[in-house]
């Protein structure tokens, strides 16, 4: 496989500083940052977080090891990750508690949000933006959500529970980390950019005089939203200091897009790509991936004949759970094709896998029942001490969030809670 060449060399310091009307504002993270001349052992390389949701789930008795530990006998779902059984931690007995286990909370899967079926529902901050919200700032893009399957989905929610939309076409993905604009397209973007931000400006300017002459709790309100504008003026500052650096260059070719239905498994794999494409040249240290099947296509594999979906509302019929079987062994081939591409890459002396969490789950425990405890959830990759499977009580799970917690600690974030969490995951160490 051809590989990015992306240069980090460097000549000015990282803690340098853009200034705008009074305002300092950390610079992203460039390759002019690291000393021209330092040691490799002297560079810390950046840590990274990738989050896929499989809003079909697997089926249990095939996912979940009978054994406890890392010595642990591999189930059949995770004999396609054998070789990489000290790089990666499954958990069973983890839920999130109030999501349900209907299709509506795959969107809940990493904000654990309660309740999405409730009218008036409104989600809550993603686990990928709160990444986004500490080390976004240093890349060209603060975070990069995919879906694969049609639709309007996305895993990604900023703290106003607003969806972040997620993009299904790889060559759209591929055109935005590599290909450059005219330089009249980069002026417009400019132009659009300072346009933006003056407009920001003058909003401000009104929010503010409104607010003298309001309550105290509509004060709190506007000083709420005024925070909001204040954090898209710095979005606005960071998009345009990155409009004017190059892109990244790949020798890999524009994807072709698989617009086939029951597509599903190359679909996975070239935006499994294009995850990796982004992070060894880092231009995101955060992305989502929602893999959508519930609107329900029949997968193009041998030996599978009836609609994804339905197959798992089938599972007590021997061909049916056969069939499904297949899917979903293709679905953990394609994981562990991930996990051995970011091996694979090199970047000062360790593997991008070691600095790079791979979270794959699903908001479905047993999709036939719609039942929404006993998730099955792999971790693999970062700075984890993988200690293979952690196993909690199959009736009173854990919160899912804890995994996050622990996920986040791993990044530099020093938060000791996040959703539903009760503290970090036991059993879960850091090297």
């Amino acid at each position: 496989m051809k590989r990015v060449h992306f240069s980090k060399r460097i000549a000015i310091p990282r803690r340098s500083f853009l200034k705008s009307a009074g305002a300092c504002l950390a610079l992203p993270y460039l390759d002019a940052m690291r000393p021209a001349f330092s040691a490799e052992k002297d560079y810390v390389t950046p840590k990274r977080m990738v989050a896929i949701n499989v809003d079909l789930g697997f089926m249990q008795e095939r996912f979940f090891p009978k054994d406890v530990g890392r010595d642990y006998t591999l189930s059949p779902y995770l004999k396609p990750l054998e070789d990489l059984k000290d790089k990666f931690t499954v958990f069973s007995g983890l839920h999130h508690p109030g999501t349900g286990g209907l299709h509506d909370a795959d969107v809940c899967f990493l904000t654990a949000a309660t309740h999405p079926t409730r009218p008036g529902f409104k989600n809550t901050l993603s686990l990928d933006q709160r990444v986004a919200q500490e080390v976004g700032h240093l890349t060209r893009f603060p975070s990069l959500s995919l879906r694969v399957g049609p639709g309007s989905k996305s895993l990604s929610y900023t703290a106003d529970g607003v969806a972040i939309p997620a993009i299904e076409r790889p060559s759209v993905v591929y055109r935005m980390l590599f290909t450059e604009g005219s330089k009249e397209q980069i002026r417009q973007q400019v132009q659009r950019l300072q346009d933006g931000r003056s407009l920001m400006d003058q909003f401000s300017h009104e929010i503010q005089s409104l607010s003298r002459s309001v309550g105290s709790a509509d004060k709190q309100r506007l000083q709420q939203y005024f925070d909001s504008i204040r954090e898209l003026e710095k979005r606005l500052e960071i998009q345009e200091a990155w409009s004017h650096r190059p892109k990244p260059t790949t020798a890999e070719p524009v994807p072709t897009d698989n617009t086939s239905p029951g597509g599903l498994i190359p679909k996975t794999r070239m935006l499994f790509d294009m995850a990796r494409l982004a992070l060894e040249t880092d231009s995101t240290r955060s992305i989502t991936i929602l893999i959508n099947e519930d609107f329900n296509p029949t997968v193009d594999l041998p030996g599978v004949s009836a609609p994804h979906h339905a197959l798992t509302h089938q599972v007590s019929q021997k061909e049916s759970a056969e069939e499904l079987a297949l899917i979903e062994t293709a679905q953990m081939k394609c994981l562990g094709d991930f996990l051995r591409d970011l091996s694979a890459v090199r970047e000062s002396g360790v593997s991008l896998l070691d600095t790079t969490m791979v979270l794959q789950g699903s908001n479905i425990g047993n999709a036939a029942r719609h039942d929404g405890s006993n998730l099955p959830v792999v971790l693999a990759g970062g700075s984890f001490k993988h200690e293979g499977h952690l196993a909690f009580d199959q009736k009173h799970n854990k919160p899912l969030a804890n995994v996050f917690v622990s996920m986040l600690q791993s990044m530099g974030i020093e938060d000791e809670s996040f959703a539903s969490s009760t503290g970090t995951i036991r059993g879960l160490g850091v090297s």
